[in-house]
């Protein structure tokens, strides 16, 4: 049987590390500043927290909207 929890999990993780890897190369950042950002964005508490079901979305749609609705993060 399969484990649904961790199956989610592991989904999440795999997202999250193309967002980051996607956000670097956009960017043209290093990846630990990339992982910097995404990890102090909102966006990576709505993926945690699974609100909205926005790690349903695509990675790439999901960092164009990370750097248009974060800019912050970026100065």
């Amino acid at each position: 049987m399969v484990d649904r929890e961790a199956l989610t999990d592991e989904y999440k993780q795999n997202l999250e590390e193309s967002i980051i890897t996607y956000l670097s190369e956009t960017k043209k950042i290093e990846l630990r500043v990339s992982m910097d950002i995404y990890y102090r964005s909102r966006l990576a508490g709505q993926i945690a927290d699974g609100i909205y079901g926005i790690e349903n979305l695509d990675y790439k749609y999901l960092v164009q909207d990370l750097i248009e609705n974060e800019p912050e993060l970026f100065v």
